[in-house]
């Protein structure tokens, strides 16, 4: 949805942790389809990730600790609402 949405240029940098649901051969054509750049922390170097680390810090603290959840389906639709009807129209960012 991103991709169509947004429609990034050429060698975008997709910064990711070390899980392996990233490194899986599906997201690997992903990022060849789409001409991105996968980075990936280094062992021991939580600052490799530090932005997307404050995002899940204030997805937490906006969203996720102030509702019950009743599945995973409900958990997912707040979570998408939220980053597409708060965090990226309506939020204040500090770099903006």
């Amino acid at each position: 949805m991103a991709v169509r949405k947004r429609r990034p240029e050429l060698w975008l940098v997709f910064h990711i942790d070390r899980g392996v649901e990233y490194r899986a051969t599906e997201i690997q054509r992903l990022h060849k389809r789409y001409g991105f750049i996968a980075s990936m922390n280094r062992p021991g170097r939580c600052s490799d990730n530090a932005e997307i680390e404050s995002f899940f810090h204030t997805l937490k603290g906006e969203l996720v600790t102030e509702e019950t959840f009743w599945n995973i389906h409900h958990l997912r639709d707040a979570i998408a609402g939220h980053i597409q009807h708060f965090y990226n129209r309506a939020r204040l960012h500090s770099g903006c």
